[in-house]
């Protein structure tokens, strides 16, 4: 087939207990349907016996989505396998939250500008005011939904219907400084990536960095995770690290901090959206 004819990209995710021929088998159904393999990354989970796969593939515009899935429908239920089929001609959709705190905001909206992340933010939401000349800038609408105590459960469910109206595929935390209720953790399970201003699982709470610079650490870091009921104990995505010393001031580690979240927060939305993270229990795949 001509390269011409390939208009459309896709990716496929897959998973289920490993057994032999499951590659064999996949790979040969896509090619009875005329697809062009352009990438494909597999993992055998030893601890689980799991077995995962992505696979991009480019195939004509003749094709559609639905009847790939059917085609690809037999060889999923003879493994078992749960899997799922990106269009990647679609943008994926993003919410994000945020505080006070801008500086991950900021960094995500300009990825996107520069094209290094393929997505499109449909809604900020946000517990203050301080980002809606950002939101300007960017076009993008802005929701202040300040929550307390009293109103938590009020305050969430307006969350969940600014994500369902939008259609928003992913929500990403940006030093949102507010804990999602159990309730909406499971709601939005692998839908919300949150980055959390420490490397897990030390210096939980508030002022990580100056805890850090109190106990005199030598590494600071960021870590991003999918957000779970039980708190900052997600699965994690990805991790940094940095090198800091006894003359650095508290204010150079802050500021060194800042600069790791934003790009530990970036590369995970980016896996995230180019479907190479797959859950594994309280663990991730992720494929490079």
């Amino acid at each position: 087939m001509n390269c011409a004819t390939f208009l459309q990209a896709f990716v496929l995710t897959l998973s289920c207990d490993d057994q032999a021929g499951i590659v064999a088998a996949v790979t040969t159904e896509l090619a009875s349907i005329g697809t062009n393999i352009v990438e494909s990354n597999q993992h055998w989970d030893q601890a689980s016996n799991r077995f995962f796969m992505r696979i991009a593939f480019s195939i004509s515009a003749q094709a559609s989505k639905a009847s790939i899935e059917q085609s690809l429908s037999p060889v999923m239920e003879r493994f078992g396998m749960q899997s799922a089929l990106v269009d990647r001609g679609r943008k994926p959709k993003m919410v994000i939250m945020v505080s006070k705190f801008d500086h991950v905001l900021l960094h995500l909206l300009y990825q996107i500008r520069v094209g290094w992340l393929d997505a499109e933010v449909v809604a900020i939401i946000s517990n203050h005011e301080d980002s809606r000349e950002t939101a300007e800038w960017a076009g993008v609408a802005y929701h202040v939904l300040a929550v307390t105590k009293d109103n938590k459960q009020q305050q969430e469910e307006r969350i969940l219907a600014v994500v369902e109206d939008t259609g928003a595929d992913l929500v990403v935390l940006g030093r949102y400084m507010q804990v999602f209720s159990d309730n909406l953790a499971r709601r939005l399970f692998g839908r919300v990536i949150n980055i959390h201003h420490s490397f897990l699982p030390s210096f939980k709470g508030a002022r990580p960095y100056h805890q850090a610079w109190e106990q005199g650490v030598k590494l600071i870091g960021a870590t991003a995770h999918y957000v779970t009921a039980d708190l900052d104990e997600g699965p994690i995505i990805e991790q940094e690290t940095e090198r800091v010393t006894h003359a650095m001031s508290v204010d150079d580690f802050v500021a060194t901090g800042r600069d790791i979240e934003s790009r530990v927060l970036a590369r995970a939305v980016k896996r995230h959206i180019e479907g190479r993270v797959m859950l594994n229990g309280r663990r991730t795949v992720v494929f490079a």
